[in-house]
């Protein structure tokens, strides 16, 4: 076996499957969806053929031009991280249909019964299949190796809609017959359901694989954008108040990097919402060019994703908020950067850009590494060769690589090739392979930096910002302002400067968390309360990471006590994948 991936069963001498057609049936009842996957791979093939899958139960492998069985085996034991794995036996067959069913666990879906929404009168499900959760919906070589062209049935309540990262083409009654025996079509086609058809003409990554289904109500708020959230008046018109730029920043993307080939930009809003959401949505828009047309051939080179994505959302940024904005959004990352390179002084491989990850989940070692120091290592090459030498070269590689997965190396050597003698510039081998901060990443430098900077450092002495100060600060500035406050705070300074200027009940989670993570790091027991009321209200790794861990570290008695009953009692409203997350925090450190 030759695998293409450290996080795939997937064999490199075994052809790459290019189109799925899927017909899923959702039993809202018992968490689970029925599923016929029917794969065209790009080759005939004789003999074994491996795909991924997890927590899947996998009735039927079947010719669909003949209807005869294929021949398949299940792995006995799942690998913690890799799932198990199919293996099919083809006979010169270049596509087959598999039937399976998920397990209410399936680690890509979250199931939300109807106390857990926003109106409390139906279920919810969404899925997230980044970075190697696909194979939890359905088999498939789960690696982006496999960019896959998809046609997709969803099967649901009439009652409920659906969205997906695809195409809409229709809604509609059941068809007989169209399932594909992924139910009986007794059970398609029963009364009160309904199916939503989409499209996906383009190659993607299967971990960009996404839907979900719910009482769902939009606005338009562009000619490509529509928002879609819980059907509640007044969460759509707040989302589409704060995303009515997003055609703009579309217009921007493409004067930067070029074409937007998608054709729509549509979001997807999950409650509880804050006030970070356009940050968000240009990283994600950013994402368009680098990530989703361009992407990493697996997780090694992360940062081919999230690097670049970094850099194309701060040009973005800059363009439309203005230069300071987005120096402000370097400084931020560069304190990120610092503080996860000293998370990992014990596993260094993973400060590095292109990593070893064989056998490591890579929810695990998730980080803002490739994202921070990726960003570094294309600022360092514009400053090396002038901002209109790397416009140009950007444009040239993202035209050159759209719709392929590529590593590292196809990286630096396209580099090389079209900015001839940068390799003598800039030591291109510490950047990519070396450890911790190369020597000439730069922290970034402003009147409104230095002066935030400054601020926070004079904090260590006893003094607050005043009102003139902080007159003109949004979410951002007292991000950075807490990101640079010293690691020991006493807790009565704390508790001055939230009196002062009320952080811990900030409608901007990133500056409510940064405070929280002092306030439990000084042993500030009076926020302890809102600590809970945070963990129990969000559900984005981003936040749910640093609180834990911030009170695991700290752990006293009182600490682990709080820890194991808010994880206990706000589980439930978790994705699995953070769940996991939190799970395996706890494993470490108590």
């Amino acid at each position: 076996m030759a695998p293409i991936d450290p996080h795939s069963y997937a064999d490199s001498t075994h052809p790459l499957t290019t189109h799925v057609s899927l017909s899923f049936y959702f039993d809202f009842p018992s968490s689970t969806i029925a599923s016929s996957a029917l794969l065209s791979l790009s080759a005939p093939h004789s003999g074994p053929l491996t795909l991924d899958t997890r927590s899947l139960s996998i009735s039927a492998v079947i010719d669909p031009i003949t209807a005869a069985p294929i021949p398949f085996t299940l792995s006995s034991s799942p690998d913690a991280v890799l799932g198990q794995s199919l293996t099919l036996t083809l006979s010169n067959q270049s596509k087959l249909l598999i039937l399976s069913k998920t397990a209410p666990s399936s680690s890509a879906l979250q199931w939300l019964s109807p106390p857990q929404t926003f109106n409390k009168s139906y279920p919810f499900v969404f899925t997230q299949c980044q970075a190697i959760h696909a194979r939890s919906i359905f088999p498939c070589q789960d690696t982006p190796a496999a960019r896959i062209k998809f046609a997709a049935k969803l099967n649901i309540p009439r009652y409920l809609s659906a969205v997906m990262a695809a195409k809409h083409v229709d809604r509609r009654d059941p068809a007989a017959g169209e399932c594909c025996g992924a139910c009986d079509d007794s059970i398609w086609c029963a009364e009160g359901r309904v199916v939503e058809e989409f499209v996906m003409e383009q190659p993607v990554p299967p971990y960009l694989f996404a839907f979900a289904v719910g009482e769902l109500g939009f606005r338009e708020v562009g000619p490509r954008t529509k928002v879609y959230s819980e059907a509640v008046p007044a969460v759509l018109d707040a989302a589409a108040r704060e995303f009515a730029g997003s055609e703009e920043m579309i217009k921007v993307g493409e004067a930067l990097f070029g074409p937007y080939e998608w054709e729509r930009f549509d979001l997807l809003v999950l409650p509880p919402r804050d006030s970070t959401g356009a940050q968000v949505v240009a990283h994600e828009l950013a994402h368009s060019w680098t990530g989703n047309l361009i992407t990493n051939k697996n997780n090694d080179h992360f940062w081919l994703n999230e690097g670049f994505t970094t850099y194309a959302e701060r040009r973005i940024v800059e363009v439309v908020q203005g230069k300071e904005r987005a120096i402000l959004n370097i400084g931020i990352g560069w304190r990120g950067l610092v503080e996860q390179i000293e998370r990992f002084k014990d596993l260094m491989e993973f400060t590095k850009l292109r990593t070893n990850q064989q056998g490591v989940d890579p929810d695990d070692v998730y980080s803002e590494v490739p994202y921070e120091k990726g960003f570094q290592f294309l600022w360092r090459i514009e400053r090396q060769v002038g901002r209109p030498a790397f416009d140009e070269f950007l444009k040239k590689y993202i035209a050159n690589f759209k719709f392929q997965s590529i590593d590292t190396d196809m990286f630096l050597d396209f580099l090389k090739a079209n900015i001839p003698g940068i390799e003598d510039q800039i030591d291109l081998k510490i950047w990519t392979d070396g450890t911790g901060i190369p020597p000439d990443a730069m922290e970034p430098a402003s009147e409104i930096y230095t002066k935030i900077v400054s601020l926070a450092n004079d904090f260590k002495s006893g003094t607050m910002p005043n009102e003139d100060d902080v007159a003109q600060w949004g979410g951002q500035e007292w991000e950075l302002y807490l990101e640079n406050l010293p690691k020991s705070v006493e807790a009565s300074q704390l508790a001055a400067l939230d009196e002062r200027y009320r952080l811990a009940e900030s409608k901007d989670y990133e500056v409510k968390v940064a405070f929280l993570q002092h306030a439990i790091a000084s042993r500030c027991s009076s926020y302890y309360n809102e600590v809970e009321k945070t963990l129990k209200e969000v559900g984005r790794m981003k936040y749910l990471r640093p609180l834990y861990r911030a009170l695991v570290q700290g752990a006293g008695k009182e600490e682990e006590k709080m820890f194991a009953r808010v994880f206990s009692e706000a589980c439930a409203g978790y994705h699995p994948i953070a769940k996991g997350v939190v799970e395996a925090i706890f494993a470490k450190h108590l």
